[in-house]
């Protein structure tokens, strides 16, 4: 396909998303859902995307994202919360003196959030890297966990709350006070996977390639190891803690217990399903991930009778039993994930047409 009939395809692409995202702004109460759902779902696939960096391009299999998420959720929440609301925050143990008066516009609170996750990510990896295979993963979890125990500890009752959380935290604003603030999370998530989309096609991107397929033939080619493992480790914990940072605006309130194991094994989930090294997959993914557990198995949870007979099974958490059901035969038929290692393409988009066409018209003439 020419570049150019790819770039129509591309802006038509794109224009079906915005009109659909439009409507569904317009749309009334009944839809909160589906919004919730598209903004949860965007804000899954930037951090999926930045575990992808991690495990499917570099190969290195780390499980300590929700940690990540955790510090930029906080560091964003702590300078954004409005002044005359955060003696109602830290109504227990009041606010260090330090940071009480200082209050960040949220683009850079944003950029904050992820730089401190990136700086703290710098310094862990480098005793934390030096390990392979399933040490680095059981260190990298173990770091998430002492990162959430922390946040939540006593000591940093004047910093974070301690175990009371955060609350008040602004919502979406609106951007440049034209595009409502429901666009937010699409527009920083498509900014983020863009770029780890051109670091992953360029140079770098390449060397992380090379350490994943086999470690002493990129360095036998002059590839820098624990530069280049550093490399990916920081940029993925960088956007995983800008995501952290969405996440914590569209909650409004967090605690140390939101980020905790669980949720780095829900975001593990959605890249294995979307595939390893795959960055369409995540996003892909990440939809329809959490729109299954959060909208369209909800009728499951409903307790349901037929006259005085009630249907068994239905009732509060069954849902999430016919959920993990789900997975599992996801994972038995697509056992590298929907899209394995590929990439969409327009290429293979209407070649897949094409293919059915002519095997339509095969079986035609044979007949």
């Amino acid at each position: 396909m020419s570049m150019k009939k790819k770039t129509i395809c591309s802006l038509i692409a794109l224009l079906i998303g915005v009109v659909f995202l439009v409507c569904v702004n317009r749309m009334t109460a009944p839809t909160y859902i589906l919004r919730s759902v598209l903004q949860m779902g965007a804000i899954y696939a930037l951090v999926a995307v930045s575990m992808n960096l991690l495990n499917g391009f570099t190969g290195l299999f780390s499980l300590g994202q929700a940690g990540f998420m955790a510090i930029g959720a906080y560091a964003f929440a702590i300078f954004t919360i409005p002044l005359e609301s955060r003696a109602n925050v830290y109504y227990l143990y009041g606010m260090h003196e330090a940071i009480a008066n200082v209050q960040l516009p949220i683009f850079a609170a944003l950029l904050l959030a992820g730089v401190v996750a990136a700086l703290l990510a710098f310094l862990f990896g480098i005793p934390v890297l030096r390990l392979k295979s399933d040490y680095f993963a059981i260190a990298t979890l173990g770091l998430a966990e002492i990162i959430r125990i922390i946040i939540g500890s006593a000591l940093m009752n004047r910093i974070t709350n301690g175990s009371l959380g955060l609350k008040s935290i602004p919502s979406f604003p609106s951007i440049f006070g034209v595009i409502p603030g429901f666009y937010f999370p699409f527009l920083i998530s498509a900014v983020c996977i863009a770029i780890i989309v051109l670091l992953i096609r360029s140079s770098y991107g390449r060397a992380f390639k090379a350490i994943r397929e086999d470690e002493i033939a990129a360095e036998a080619m002059g590839i820098n190891l624990a530069k280049h493992k550093r490399m990916a480790f920081v940029i993925s914990s960088f956007f995983a803690g800008i995501s952290g940072a969405l996440l914590a605006m569209f909650l409004g309130a967090i605690t140390s217990t939101t980020f905790n194991i669980a949720m780095t094994y829900y975001i593990l989930l959605i890249v294995v399903i979307g595939g390893m090294g795959s960055v369409t997959g995540s996003v892909i993914s990440a939809f329809l991930v959490i729109a299954s557990k959060e909208w369209w198995l909800r009728f499951l949870d409903t307790e349901l009778y037929i006259g005085s007979f009630q249907v068994p099974l239905l009732k509060n958490g069954f849902r999430m039993v016919v959920f993990s059901v789900v997975l599992m035969l996801v994972v038995l038929f697509f056992r590298k994930g929907i899209m394995g290692n590929r990439e969409f393409s327009w290429e293979g988009f209407f070649g897949l047409f094409k293919r059915k066409q002519k095997k339509k018209t095969g079986g035609e003439q044979i007949g």
